[in-house]
């Protein structure tokens, strides 16, 4: 990674959505914290795009999801408006284990902890690829990156 292969600043706009739970405010704070520490974030050579760091608004507007991304000059870099469709049964999928491992946390031994969390971390997993692969000709990111944005993403899809 290059120190123009990355983001420098992320924000998410959350305008409408309800206030989010303390574990969900956590998680947002952690992922945006360890992306800035350490993320991969380039596009296609053949894309012309200007070098980074880059700065990353996320949301969703009209129903998709939406990376609007800027230089630190503020120059507009793109904007990728992407389907939540592949998203949406992955997104329920991790809420449901969270719930069930956050549970799991107050009142079961640790072998059983460790296996809700196997199947977290392995749902987790499963929409990074698929946020890869929605990714895929727009930007390019590594793995660690990708978890971490799909943790975003949950974010912005909290119901309250």
């Amino acid at each position: 990674m290059t120190d123009t292969n990355r983001l420098s600043q992320i924000e998410i706009d959350d305008t409408g959505l309800p206030a989010p739970t303390p574990q969900i405010d956590q998680e947002r704070k952690v992922a945006v914290y360890d992306l800035i520490e350490e993320n991969s974030f380039a596009f296609p050579a053949e894309k012309g795009a200007p070098d980074g760091p880059y700065h990353l608004l996320l949301s969703i507007r009209e129903g998709r999801l939406v990376f609007d991304i800027q230089t630190e000059a503020l120059e507009k870099v793109g904007e990728f408006h992407l389907s939540l469709s592949p998203f949406r049964q992955v997104v329920k999928d991790y809420f449901q284990i969270c719930a069930a491992y956050f549970d799991a946390v107050k009142r079961l031994p640790p072998s059983q902890i460790e296996a809700i969390d196997m199947g977290r971390r392995g749902i987790h997993d499963e929409g990074s690829r698929v946020l890869q692969e929605r990714l895929e000709g727009k930007v390019i990111i590594d793995k660690l990156t990708s978890r971490r944005l799909f943790t975003l993403i949950c974010v912005l899809h909290f119901k309250g």
